[in-house]
């Protein structure tokens, strides 16, 4: 394939630009990138284990918390005790 002295020039000139584009730009950053929550603050990590519950005592866990809502106790303040999720106590009632 034979390319014309205006053809070889363009070329030569886009592999310049995109030379220099390729050296202004910032290093890539390794890794995984941070997970982050809805309001797009990173997720708090916590060093504790996930609990799995037996039947009975996920039972238990679910009479205890519709208790505590009937007693007017918030949902924000039983889903930090717990540990769990807001959703999750909404799910339940």
């Amino acid at each position: 394939m034979a390319l014309y002295a205006k053809e070889i020039a363009k070329l030569q000139r886009i592999i310049t630009l995109a030379e220099k584009l390729i050296a202004e730009s910032p290093s890539p950053k390794r890794g995984r990138p941070a997970s982050h929550n809805g309001s797009g603050a990173p997720k708090k990590r916590t060093n504790e284990k996930r609990v799995r519950r037996t039947g009975k005592a996920l039972v238990k866990f679910r009479k205890m918390l519709k208790e505590k809502l009937k007693k007017g106790v918030s949902v924000a303040k039983l889903a930090h005790e717990q540990g769990i999720s807001r959703t999750y106590i909404y799910q339940i009632k």
